[in-house]
């Protein structure tokens, strides 16, 4: 199976610099069954085009986007583009090894498998469980084998096209501009009854958070930013009325000891109207109820 490597791109040019040509090193080991290599610019004000434009024509395919659109769309544009049969999605502080994708490659001979994992240093598969009325996710206990995991980054991860284009890839209009888009994209691919996988020997290093930062945007309102949109994704996919009061309670406990917070319910709220209908195209479309997809981390070490 053939693998199209999506990098988006937002005023990385220092990092495309550093870590670009560990991509384009891991692209001359076939066993790794690169077929291109698409870079996604989403209108940079730095030298990022000219500098890939001077150094890099010919070994890469870029995508130019004529105005700045947000990290969902520019995945999905890239998605959208490639030609492979599975989308490799790397950010652009992602160090791949050498054989990154050898040992990825296998686990999609099961046509039920959407999504694999990349082992990023330190980190491990994603556990997950619905309690004190929020979805409270951690790191699983690191394993030397293949493990189910709950949602693929989107920065290190590899995904069935098909599937990623039967989903929809990223929803890019809820969680614009950034954060938890890639989580809700796995939950939606659990409750459709595809596996995510996590691979401990595709092994990257991935330098979080070099783009979106404080540096770029204010503290502040990144917080809001995972709070709004960690609503969001409870609201649009957990379909469950016992789990859905639970939240309620929870939520409402939550903003009389903590008034700020009646903030980011209101942030939330705005979209009130697009996450109701996306709550009900999920329920008509989900084939694992909630509880199942939590048990069966609730089950695993």
């Amino acid at each position: 199976m053939n693998v199209s490597v999506i990098i988006p791109n937002w005023n990385g040019r220092h990092l495309l610099e550093k870590n670009l040509p560990f991509v384009l090193s891991s692209a001359k080991n076939p066993k790794n069954s690169i077929l291109e290599i698409i870079i996604v610019d989403d209108f940079s004000s730095d030298d990022s085009v000219n500098f890939l434009q001077k150094n890099y024509k010919g070994e890469i395919r870029l995508i130019k986007q004529s105005k700045n659109r947000g990290f969902s769309y520019s995945v999905n544009h890239g998605v959208r583009m490639a030609k492979g049969e599975l989308v490799c999605l790397l950010n652009t502080d992602v160090i791949p090894a050498a054989d990154f994708l050898e040992s990825v490659i296998p686990h999609f001979k099961n046509k039920n498998v959407f999504a694999v994992g990349l082992h990023e240093k330190g980190a491990s598969w994603a556990n997950v469980s619905f309690a004190d009325g929020y979805i409270q996710h951690s790191p699983g206990v690191t394993a030397d084998k293949a493990h189910a995991t709950f949602w693929v980054s989107g920065g290190s991860g590899v995904f069935r096209r098909s599937i990623w284009m039967e989903l929809k890839g990223l929803d890019e209009e809820l969680f614009s501009p950034f954060y938890w888009e890639d989580l809700d994209l796995g939950y939606r691919g659990h409750k459709r009854g595809y596996e995510l996988l996590w691979e401990p020997k595709a092994h990257v290093i991935h330098e979080h958070e070099s783009v979106i930062n404080q540096y770029s945007f204010q503290l502040k309102y990144l917080n809001r930013i995972k709070e709004r949109n960690e609503l969001l994704v409870i609201w649009k996919n957990v379909t469950s009325r016992r789990l859905i009061r639970k939240h309620i309670r929870a939520m409402v406990i939550r903003a009389l000891k903590h008034p700020g917070y009646f903030r980011i319910i209101y942030l939330a709220g705005k979209k009130r109207n697009l996450v109701l209908k996306k709550r009900k195209a999920e329920a008509k479309q989900s084939k694992v109820s909630d509880e199942a997809v939590f048990a069966k981390f609730n089950k695993q070490t």
